[in-house]
C-alpha cells in the first residue's frame, strides 16, 4: 500500500470539496434563467481544471513513495479499466469499469484509488467516444470510489474481505448514480413537474424531489445493473485479482528503501 502524507491528505480533501462544489452549487446559488442556459459550460472549465488537481495530486504522492514503478503500474491499470468499459459500455447499467477500481484501490491505498479512478475514466471516455459535458463528473466520481476503496479497514482478510469489497462495490454503484445524476438534475428535470429543481427552493425540499428523481429514474435501472455487474465481478475473480496485485505490490517493493553502493566497493 503507497503511503499518503498528512499533506496529501489535504490536497485529496480540497479537491473532493471542489468537486462536491461542482455538484452542488445549484442547491445553495440558485441560478438565473440566462445562467441556467449556459450551464454545460461549466463542465468544460472543470475538464481545464481537473488536471490541474490531478498534477497536485501526484506531485503530493511522489513525497510519499511513488516512483516510476508505481507510474507504470498505474497506467497499466488504467489502460485495463478503460479496455474493459466496453465490454458492458453502460447497456442495462452494465459497467466493467468500477470492480478493477475496488480491487486496486484496496490493494494500493486512497491516493492510487484516487487517481486512478480519474485517469480510468478519463481514457475509456476516449476509447468509447464518451467525451462530454458528463466526463469530468465521471472522473471525480470515479476517483471517490477508489478513494474510499483504500479507506476500508484494512485488517480485513479472506472470504470476510470479499464480502466487505462486494458491499462496497453495490453501495459505490448506487451512490455513482446518485451524485451522476446531480449534475444535470437542476438543469433538464423539467419545470412543472414534482421532481423538477425549483430555484431558490429550500435545501432539503430540493433534495427530497432529488432523492424520488433519482429512485425513479435510475436507482432500480441503470444503478441496480451496475450493482449487479460489481457484485457478480468481484465474487466470482476478486479472490484471484487481488493475489495478482498484491504479488505485483511485493515485487514492486514500492514500500522498499532506496539504497545506494559506493562506487568501487564489492558485495
Amino acid at each position: 500500500m503507497l503511503r499518503v502524507l498528512p499533506r496529501t491528505w489535504v490536497i485529496l480533501t480540497i479537491a473532493s470539496v471542489a468537486g462536491l462544489a461542482m455538484f452542488f452549487w445549484p442547491l445553495f446559488a440558485a441560478p438565473e434563467p440566462e445562467a441556467m442556459a449556459h450551464s454545460a459550460d461549466a463542465p468544460f472549465i472543470f475538464i481545464i481544471a481537473m488536471p490541474v488537481i490531478l498534477a497536485i495530486v501526484l506531485a503530493e504522492l511522489s513525497s510519499g513513495g511513488i516512483d516510476p514503478k508505481v507510474l507504470a503500474l498505474l497506467g497499466v491499470l488504467s489502460a485495463v479499466n478503460a479496455a474493459l468499459r466496453p465490454l458492458g459500455a453502460g447497456t442495462a447499467g452494465i459497467e466493467t469499469v468500477f470492480f478493477m477500481l475496488v480491487l486496486a484501490g484496496r490493494v494500493f491505498g486512497p491516493g492510487f484509488g484516487f487517481v486512478m479512478g480519474t485517469t480510468s475514466l478519463f481514457a475509456s471516455a476516449l476509447l468509447t467516444a464518451g467525451v462530454g459535458p458528463w466526463l469530468p463528473f465521471q472522473m471525480v466520481s470515479s476517483a471517490w470510489i477508489g478513494l474510499g476503496a483504500g479507506l476500508l479497514p484494512r485488517r480485513v482478510n479472506g472470504k470476510a474481505e470479499i464480502a466487505m469489497l462486494a458491499g462496497y462495490a453495490v453501495f459505490s454503484a448506487y451512490a455513482f448514480g446518485f451524485i451522476m445524476n446531480m449534475w444535470f438534475w437542476p438543469f433538464t428535470a423539467g419545470i412543472d413537474t414534482q421532481l423538477s429543481f425549483v430555484p431558490g427552493d429550500p435545501i432539503l425540499e430540493n433534495l427530497h424531489r432529488f432523492v424520488i428523481f433519482t429512485l425513479t429514474t435510475s436507482s432500480f435501472g441503470w444503478d441496480t445493473g451496475r450493482a449487479l455487474t460489481n457484485l457478480i465481478a468481484i465474487l466470482l475473480i476478486g479472490p484471484a485479482v487481488l493475489a495478482v496485485l498484491r504479488r505485483a505490490s511485493r515485487r514492486a517493493a514500492f514500500d522498499a528503501p532506496i539504497t545506494f553502493t559506493p562506487v568501487g566497493t564489492r558485495d
